[in-house]
């Protein structure tokens, strides 16, 4: 549906990463008219979904950068805010290991990086204590973070917006911005949906923001695409991974090393790798980089040899260094254009960003607040109704459920128990998602050893109940179609 003509709203947000929905549920403490506005066909489509889903404590950036500040305010929030939504999350804690006695040195480097940042509680400890903390890891020294944690990232950014979208802010799909016009003090934003203007806009749109940049006439910044690939196990795989184990961060990576981090399910994920690609959707799996992560993996983790894999997949990591250049590192940009006032560019939002979010997203919330009368709601509301897995239910209730409502008692994924009425509360979501990675992001359903064999058939069955005409159902939106043809009845 197109719309012809829009009411203001004070802010627009662009993109709906984990990022972009914090800074639109932070916005909605407030009274504002706002708006989210998102390329794709479901939210957390981009940076959100390919991570490893880890809760950083904030020693591995430098003391002083805007990635280190933020990392560690969003440490001190992130737990709070996750049980307030209800998202699955757990402090783990977490190692990082140096297989030589002669990396001491660079263990001792990180934790006073973290210590400068006010990080807590790091400690050094020896190969015995690596064994009692985790008994897989193997390593003579390592960097012991308590605080450390695993989170669904996915999870945790649907969860951000529709706790917005309860507090009155609207989220758009399918709505990428194509142009940027300006009209009396106004930004004119237009989609394929329709034009809309703002008073302010917050460019979050992860690794395609200094395009959208570029639309308001802004070319300041370019960001580099990086891809990481990742292996992931079956959660039935043998080896129970207490926390996340990583190497020491190796001199000539651009990233944090091949780590090895465990889910909240039990799966246990290898990676991700760090190469500079040419195209910002480029997440293709390679088999040479797949075998690198397996082999590097193993030095930090023997037993992974014995075990099998049932995905890969990879990210895009929306990087402000450029990869022919020396610097490998570089920091967040959160500012607000001085060509244009108004428009504010999160730029380089990649790790710790998920963590670093709630702590950028109160960041922007101040910049506003700065420029225009912020009025707190009375009424907000900052928590989600808890939706409880019937995978995690009790014996109990798995009954009373099924007794009140039978489409409780339909199984339509066997490897991770995810019902029929689960499914049909994903379609029923308030943002109109209806693909298959949107069920699966909200569900598991195809996450599990088959990757989809037993439960697809069957979703697309609920799929054509809800009304989705079957040449129309697709995988994750534009042409990937799973059908084609004609089709029997």
């Amino acid at each position: 549906m197109v719309e012809k003509k829009s009411a203001v709203y004070d802010v627009v947000v662009i993109g709906g990463g984990v990022v972009g929905c914090a800074v639109l549920r932070e916005l909605s403490r407030y009274d504002l008219n706002l708006l989210l506005l998102e390329r794709e066909t479901d939210l957390a489509e981009g940076v959100s979904k390919g991570n490893s889903g880890v809760i950083h404590a904030g020693f591995n950036v430098p003391a002083g950068s805007l990635k280190a500040k933020t990392n560690v305010a969003g440490l001190g929030m992130i737990y709070g805010l996750a049980a307030e939504l209800g998202v699955p999350h757990r402090k783990t804690g977490k190692l990082v290991v140096a297989l030589a006695g002669e990396d001491r040195g660079r263990l001792e480097g990180l934790k006073t990086e973290g210590d400068k940042s006010g990080v807590p509680d790091l400690e050094l400890v020896d190969e015995a204590a690596i064994r009692r903390l985790e008994p897989l890891a193997r390593g003579r020294w390592a960097l012991y973070s308590p605080h450390t944690g695993i989170i669904s990232p996915y999870e945790f950014t649907i969860a951000l917006a529709e706790c917005a979208t309860q507090n009155d802010a609207r989220v758009l799909l399918e709505a990428p911005v194509e142009a940027v016009g300006f009209d009396g003090g106004l930004f004119r934003l237009s989609t394929p949906k329709g034009t809309f203007a703002a008073r302010f806009v917050v460019n979050s749109a992860g690794p395609f923001a200094d395009d959208v940049a570029r639309l308001a006439g802004i070319d300041d910044y370019r960001i580099f695409p990086y891809r990481g690939e990742y292996l992931i196990s079956d959660k039935d795989c043998g080896l129970r991974l207490g926390m996340p184990v990583y190497p020491v961060p190796p001199r000539d990576d651009p990233g944090l090393g091949i780590h090895i981090t465990p889910t909240l399910e039990g799966n246990i994920i290898l990676g991700p790798s760090a190469e500079p690609v040419d195209d910002k959707r480029d997440v293709a799996s390679t088999r040479k980089v797949i075998a690198r992560i397996k082999a590097e993996s193993g030095r930090l983790m023997p037993e992974l040899a014995r075990i099998s894999f049932i995905h890969s997949y990879a990210g895009i990591r929306p990087k402000l260094v450029d990869p022919s250049g020396k610097d490998r590192f570089g920091d967040f940009v959160v500012e607000e254009s001085g060509l244009r006032p108004g428009w504010i560019s999160l730029l380089g939002i990649e790790s710790p960003g998920l963590t670093s979010a709630p702590a950028i997203a109160r960041m922007v919330a101040g910049m506003i607040g700065a420029k225009t009368d912020l009025r707190p709601k009375p009424d907000f509301n900052p928590t989600r109704p808890l939706r409880t897995r019937f995978a995690n239910l009790g014996d109990n209730e798995r009954a009373e459920r099924v007794a009140n409502d039978a489409d409780w008692g339909e199984m339509i994924c066997r490897c991770e128990h995810v019902t029929r009425a689960e499914v049909v509360a994903a379609l029923r979501n308030p943002f109109g998602a209806r693909t298959m990675d949107a069920v699966k992001r909200r569900t598991r359903c195809g996450m599990g050893r088959c990757q989809g064999g037993f439960c697809t058939p069957r979703i697309v069955k609920i799929l054509q109940d809800e009304g989705v005409l079957v040449e129309r159902i697709t995988k994750r939106g534009g042409g990937s179609r799973l059908f084609f043809g004609r089709l029997k009845g």
